[in-house]
């Protein structure tokens, strides 16, 4: 069911291969780069990646994660997704809890970080200023979405992390002509888009905003990831 928009790619890893070379959002190159000369004090000896992140886990996976996009130190400088900044050490401390990580913390590449069962994506996969990638930037970048989505020949559920990943999900299946309607976010809502499409699941997202002021706890937070595997196991 899945439209082939990049028809040359067999696998994620030729996915990945394409997409760190991606240029098609100037506004996002110019500063993805830009951040990556001038760097943060506290990273002065890091060499920063400075190009698109491309997605991360298990190509098995049954759990696609889709965060909105890297931070402009935090992944913009790894080169991993949800990496070296505090929202991924949220994120990653929980999907220990719930075993889909065989580590609590994510430094860098090559740290030693394995997922089990999950593979992680974003809507935006460049740094943009302010945290805000434009709407069409976030088009720009679905097709890498759509196929990674496809080549994830095991994939039971989708976990949404914030609305723009929640809405991302929903405008994939449209731009596929697919109906799954236009339901509200709300965090740890279930949502069955339609027999034979993958469930969805949604979540605040695991920013510093929202886990210093106590919108999303880690007890919130590691409700979600129960469901997941709840479902998971259902699905057994």
């Amino acid at each position: 069911m899945w439209t082939d928009q990049l028809p040359k790619t067999t696998s994620l890893a030729e996915v990945n291969e394409i997409l760190v070379t991606c240029r098609l959002c100037p506004r996002l190159v110019a500063w993805r780069e830009e951040v990556a000369h001038t760097k943060r004090r506290a990273y002065r000896d890091w060499t920063y990646w400075g190009r698109p992140i491309p997605g991360f886990g298990d190509p098995n996976a049954r759990v696609l994660v889709v965060g909105l996009a890297p931070a402009a130190h935090g992944g913009n400088r790894t080169g991993r997704v949800f990496t070296g900044d505090a929202s991924g050490d949220f994120l990653f401390a929980a999907l220990y809890r719930a075993g889909f990580a065989n580590q609590p913390t994510s430094v860098m590449r090559g740290d030693g970080l394995e997922l089990k069962n999950m593979y992680m994506a974003a809507a935006c996969r460049c740094a943009p200023p302010d945290n805000k990638p434009t709407p069409q930037e976030i088009i720009t970048c679905r097709p890498y979405l759509i196929k990674e989505m496809s080549l994830l020949k095991n994939l039971r559920g989708v976990v949404a992390l914030g609305k723009i990943g929640f809405d991302t999900i929903l405008a994939v299946y449209r731009s596929l002509g697919i109906n799954a309607g236009r339901p509200a976010f709300g965090h740890n809502q279930f949502y069955s888009l339609g027999e034979g499409l993958p469930w969805l699941l949604a979540s605040y997202h695991p920013s510093q905003q929202n886990t210093q002021t106590g919108r999303l706890t880690p007890a919130m937070f590691d409700a979600v990831w129960q469901r997941a595997v709840s479902l998971l196991n259902e699905d057994v």
